[in-house]
């Protein structure tokens, strides 16, 4: 009883992030024009937050309503996997093939590129620097350590500034949603409820998440992983899929890159920024840090053959997140014991 009573709590609490995402990208987008805020600000900061704010939030309640920051970490590697497999695989195949051009693949790629590293040198600096006495892998993040990714995230504002300088403007109302109402007021209510129902939706997930870890007797980091790591990007995944029906390839793969960027780079280190400081388990952590490199490859791959990911090649990535769920399933329950868990 107490395990369908959870699974319930999972899949109500995923309506509710979704919805409070939908609500919240809506009003964000809203008073971005209505301020009209310069087009660098709108989209890598506003509307990054507001398609992320479950990754985000998902850190900050792990770490500090439950202790746990190495589930808010499972938490956003599972979802960049999720957004870098799925998310181009379902748009490619619901929608029209996937287009890019050589400015995405060799900026913005590359860049989450580098971010994905810079992460796995903040958990290496945490292992090396600060090891936490008598455990072998694991080590203590800082809040200096935390800031690296933060001032790369900064470097990444700064870049998108230079990009967009020559030609910046406003984006009207319309452009977020037709029959936009001006009330600010009622925006900014809106803006205020829609974070209040994805944080109780996260926390319904990662609540759920730890019970089912005990109930099962399987570590925490696997569900988050999973299962909120998917439920968190269901977002995203939309955003992404209607870009992709509209034959706006580009739109669909900055939303994936955008998202992960944010994701790395500001939703983890936020936890400790906020905590002072989080034990991570190297030995964990490295293995899925691994995957994720892997998947970023083999994208980043697709994307510079011919500029674009085929159907058959959005095929082969959901091909690969399901033995990715497969092989962490594996090791969880104790079938194999090949690297982690």
């Amino acid at each position: 009883m107490l395990l369908a009573t959870h699974i319930f709590i999972i899949i109500a609490s995923t309506v509710a992030v979704w919805y409070g995402s939908f609500r919240l990208e809506s009003a964000a987008c809203r008073l971005a024009a209505y301020y009209r805020l310069p087009a660098v600000v709108q989209g890598s900061i506003i509307m990054a937050v507001g398609s992320s704010f479950p990754e985000l939030s998902s850190t900050v309640i792990a770490t500090l309503l439950h202790g746990t920051f190495e589930l808010g970490v499972a938490v956003i590697v599972g979802s960049a996997i999720f957004n870098i497999l799925v998310i181009p695989g379902l748009s490619g195949l619901i929608g029209k093939e996937l287009e890019t051009n050589k400015e995405q693949v060799y900026k913005d790629a590359l860049f989450y590129i580098i971010s994905v590293t810079v992460l796995l040198l903040v958990f290496a600096f945490a292992l090396i620097y600060y090891p936490v006495e008598g455990a072998r892998w694991e080590g203590t993040v800082t809040r200096p350590i935390a800031l690296i990714p933060v001032a790369l995230y900064g470097l990444y504002i700064f870049l998108q500034h230079q990009d967009t300088v020559e030609h910046q403007a406003a984006m009207s109302p319309e452009d977020c949603e037709a029959g936009t109402d001006t009330n600010i007021k009622k925006m900014w209510i809106q803006l205020a409820l829609s974070l209040a129902i994805i944080a109780g939706g996260v926390e319904g997930l990662v609540r759920s998440a730890i019970v089912l870890g005990d109930l099962l007797n399987t570590p925490h980091f696997f569900w988050g992983l999973t299962i909120i790591a998917a439920a968190t990007s269901l977002p995203d995944t939309f955003v992404s899929i209607q870009a992709a029906r509209r034959g706006n390839g580009i739109v669909s793969i900055a939303n994936v890159l955008g998202s992960n960027i944010f994701d790395l780079l500001i939703a983890i280190p936020i936890g400790v920024l906020i905590a002072g400081s989080s034990v991570v388990d190297f030995a964990v952590a490295a293995p899925t840090m691994g995957v994720l490199t892997l998947a970023t490859i083999v994208l980043f791959t697709m994307l510079r053959t011919q500029l674009r990911v085929s159907r058959t090649e959005c095929g082969m990535l959901l091909v690969l997140y399901a033995v990715f769920i497969l092989w962490t399933g594996l090791e969880t329950f104790g079938v194999i014991d090949f690297l982690f868990i």
